[in-house]
């Protein structure tokens, strides 16, 4: 550029060039005035018709609906921002406040210097357009206004038909009217698009400067942002600086020219080397794909919000992102770094949820193993995947039995041979039996049938409602199978999560979500937040809790693995199996399973991580150490997530009490009920009985029983070494006795030599303490005294040495007011005592009875009972081993 010494130089300067135009093209302006009034002529002759028409078929202006796309704008829980979506237009809108004069001058420098003083049509320049399209060819300078572009590119098509250069110039006119200057050029400002994706000088300052804030950009800055938009691809500062820089120098020039800048920051502008003045920042996609793709779900479940309004109304989305432990998360997962024994196979998946326990606010979300994730790609943490397989037990049996019958910790169950109502079978992993254990026991070593018979006794529809209150989702009735996870359609880490959270958080129930608040362009606020609701009471809760806490804490806990050490953790292991046809169809091996899963939770968190593959049961398995990557990689989150935390214990609410180290709701204890059993097994105790009672205690031959008792060396031994206390109430109903001692005790009832009725027993000093009353025998072990006070009966005690009993004499034997002593069962008594009132039936059932202590097999008829002691336990350390679990 030519430099002056001074404005006053270069004014002279120009006029004297001025006359030298003048006079060189004045030949030329009578051409262009011979042309517009030729072109007026025509156009008011023989084109009134046509414009009009033209008009008429202009879109209508509405600029309440004059918008650009911008992508909503994702923050973390702490309101950092994560990043932006990016659609079609990237766009970071700028009001026209947030804009530096300079910015704004160096596009109306270069587009329109006269668009204060216009009307949307510069007429002048109308006229400039026509010479410089006759003299140097056309197009060669365009005639449109600032509000004539905006125009075209809000409302019309970019062809340069006749047609559409009237309705622009029609609309840009109504524009004017509506709309102030100021807003005309702001709006014109954000909806130009400046090349690598950026649409508007906000993004566009991102990109090529990496300023957020436009008061930042220089005047060098602004000509370079000005320069782009008239041949975007071509003027790209970052793959054509030199081009950019010579379009830079001219913008700058005309800066000067039209006393926008002076000729001082004009030449400093100038001055400045544009690879030193860019510092291009590409776009980045947003991070934590699985997660963002559920908020945009969210976002979108809003009434009135529409997919294309993410990446186009520019509003602020924030949610609740933990965006530490979601980064450890996908660390743990999409690498080996904390786990070597991930399947070599491309078809394994992970879906992993991460909560806040108190507010189901979503910490963190995994949706799949790969390291980079695909947008909208399949989540394999919000959508439903395999069977829950036992993670259901806490959810469908023994949570609804808490609340609809009031159970306790304690409760009796028999691990036995069952099945379904509907005749179906149904067995623990690897079919064994653990006769009598407490509900606790079954849920820690996580048994089949005992959970079964708790939800045939809760009843579906109860079972039902109380997990539809937790979050899941049922579309048809449940079955009694969905008790050991048997979904139909399976289920997210995300639902499971939700409703586990509620038994860590006193029973309240939010529903997960990742999004607190969206914030519109408008000014407008939506709060996302759901309501709490009380699911369960406080004490169903804790309760389940505190079972689920020895899930990974007890020695016979199928989730010991899982276990964080100081941290106080409830948590529960789920497996599915495959059918025996479908293992030999999809030839797996024994051992090898389709889905395994560890939900668990804190005070603070609540995590669930499903592991299996991409397509199904067919297409693959998870077998040896590759079963236990749910609970290390809920180990591995969760020792992140809670260090420094100072995480506490779950709290005992007032409604719970305690007996025996098992809960109970306060009011329902459950020692009444065993000491009602104590006093006969049943509340249906019949006048008669307790006359007989009475009588009995001065009756000669109760003493003569007494006596026989006392000095039978062998009834003594024999006590000692039985299995099951004849007290404990709970085992009442379970004592496996020979047929022949049942049907005596079908003529005990009637009969007033009964030995054991409470009134003889309690003047016997050896005999067993008995329904409450009864003195305790010297002989007697200690297991079998802690067996007649613990309602929870260790399992070795319910199934040592038993006595295999028939099943139809169950009934007989928990309705009868005493139950027959070991006296009856006794099988070295060289005879029964004479309370029996029938001693070749006495003499039988000894007879058998010997046979049967001698045998270690069960009788064929007798119903799935365990063996012996030996057994028993083995069959305990195989359930242990192998989960104790099966769906």
């Amino acid at each position: 550029m030519v430099k002056y010494r001074s404005r006053t130089e270069k004014r002279r300067a120009e006029k004297e060039l001025d006359k030298n135009k003048k006079r060189k093209n004045r030949s030329t302006v009578k051409i262009v005035v011979i042309s517009i009034v030729s072109a007026l002529v025509l156009t008011a002759v023989a084109g009134g018709a046509t414009a009009v028409s033209m008009v008429r078929d202009a879109p209508p202006l509405n600029v309440d609906e004059l918008t650009f796309a911008e992508g909503a704008t994702i923050y973390d829980k702490d309101d950092n921002e994560l990043g932006r979506l990016k659609g079609t237009e990237n766009r970071t809108y700028r009001e026209f406040d947030e804009m530096p004069e300079h910015l704004r001058d160096a596009f109306l420098a270069v587009e329109d210097h006269r668009f204060y003083d216009h009307s949307g049509i510069d007429i002048f320049r109308i006229g400039s357009a026509i010479i410089s399209n006759i003299t140097d060819g056309f197009g060669a300078e365009g005639a449109s206004t600032i509000t004539q572009q905006l125009v075209k590119q809000a409302f019309l098509s970019a062809d340069q038909s006749m047609e559409r250069k009237v309705q622009e110039q029609w609309l840009a006119l109504q524009m004017e009217q509506e709309l102030s200057k100021d807003e005309i050029l702001e709006m014109y400002l954000n909806i130009s698009y400046f090349d690598s994706g950026s649409w508007g000088v906000g993004e566009a300052a991102i990109r090529y400067f990496d300023k957020e804030d436009l008061s930042e950009l220089t005047v060098a800055d602004a000509a370079v942002l000005a320069a782009i938009p008239r041949r975007p691809s071509y003027y790209n500062p970052h793959d054509n600086p030199e081009a950019a820089k010579e379009r830079r120098d001219v913008i700058i020039s005309l800066m000067e020219e039209h006393d926008f800048i002076d000729d001082e920051e004009a030449s400093e502008a100038m001055a400045v080397d544009i690879e030193d003045q860019l510092d291009y920042t590409p776009s980045e996609d947003v991070p934590y794909q699985s997660i963002i793709d559920y908020v945009m779900e969210e976002v979108e479940n809003i009434e009135g919000v529409e997919t294309t309004d993410l990446y186009a109304s520019g509003f602020d989305i924030y949610t609740t992102i933990d965006p530490e432990a979601q980064q450890h998360a996908q660390d743990v997962i999409q690498s080996d770094e904390y786990i070597s024994h991930y399947p070599d196979d491309d078809g394994f998946q992970v879906g992993f949820s991460l909560l806040d326990t108190e507010t189901g606010a979503l910490r963190a979300m995994v949706g799949n193993r790969e390291e980079r994730e695909e947008e909208r790609g399949w989540n394999y943490a919000a959508t439903a995947n395999g069977q829950p397989g036992s993670t259901a037990k806490p959810i469908l049996s023994y949570g609804p039995a808490i609340e609809e019958l009031e159970w306790y910790t304690g409760e009796t169950l028999e691990d036995e041979s069952h099945e379904y109502s509907n005749g179906g079978s149904i067995r623990n992993y690897g079919g064994n039996y653990s006769g009598s254990v407490t509900m606790r026991e079954a849920l820690v070593r996580s048994l089949n049938i005992p959970a079964v018979k708790a939800i045939q006794e809760v009843g579906l529809d109860d079972a039902q409602t109380f997990a539809e209150g937790l979050g899941l989702d049922f579309d048809k009735d449940i079955h009694e199978s969905y008790a050991l996870g048997g979904f139909g359609d399976g289920i997210s880490s995300l639902d499971m999560a939700g409703a586990y959270a509620a038994f860590g958080n006193e029973g309240v129930y939010n529903e997960p979500h990742s999004v607190r608040k969206v914030e519109f362009r408008d000014g407008r606020e939506i709060d996302l937040t759901p309501d709490p609701k009380q699911a369960m009471n406080d004490y169903t809760a804790y309760m389940i809790t505190d079972m689920l806490k020895d899930v990974v804490t007890d020695s016979s806990g199928t989730g010991q693995r899982a276990n964080v050490d100081g941290l106080a953790l409830a948590g529960k292991t789920g497996t599915s199996n495959f059918p025996p046809e479908e293992q030999e169809k999809f030839n797996v091996p024994d051992g090898g399973v389709p889905d395994v899963w560890f939900n668990g939770y804190t005070t603070d968190y609540t995590a669930t991580v499903w592991t299996g593959f991409d397509s199904g049961r067919s297409s693959g398995y998870l077998i040896g150490e590759e079963q236990e990557i749910a609970k290390d990689v809920f180990r591995h989150v969760m020792t992140n997530v809670h260090e420094g935390e100072g995480t506490e214990d779950f709290s005992q609410p007032d409604s719970v009490c305690e007996t025996d180290s098992e809960l109970y709701i306060c009011g329902n204890e459950p020692e009444e009920e065993k000491e009602e059993s104590d006093e006969e097994g049943t509340e249906e105790e019949t006048t008669e009985e307790q006359v007989e009672e009475g009588a009995e205690e001065e009756s000669p031959e109760a003493s003569e029983e007494e006596g026989t008792e006392e000095e039978s060396p062998e009834a003594s031994e024999d006590e000692g070494t039985e299995e099951e206390s004849p007290e404990a109430p709970e085992e009442e109903g379970t004592e496996e006795e020979s047929p022949e001692a049942s049907e005596d005790e079908g003529t005990e009832e009637e009969s007033s030599e009964t030995p054991e009725e409470e009134g003889t027993e309690e003047e016997s000093p050896e005999t067993p303490e008995e329904e409450g009353t009864e003195e305790e025998s010297p002989e007697e072990p200690d297991e079998e005294d802690a067996e007649g006070d613990s309602p929870e009966e260790p399992v070795e005690e319910g199934t040592e040495e038993e006595i295999p009993e028939e099943p139809d004499e169950e009934g007989a034997e928990g309705d009868s007011p005493e139950e027959p002593v070991e006296e009856g069962t006794e099988e070295e008594s060289p005879e029964e005592p004479d309370e029996e009132g029938a001693e070749e039936e006495s003499l039988e059932a000894l007879e058998e009875e010997g046979t049967e202590e001698e045998s270690s097999e069960t009788p064929d008829e007798e119903l799935d009972e365990e063996e012996s002691s030996g057994e028993s336990n083995e069959d305990e350390a195989e359930n242990e081993t192998n989960g104790g679990e099966e769906a």
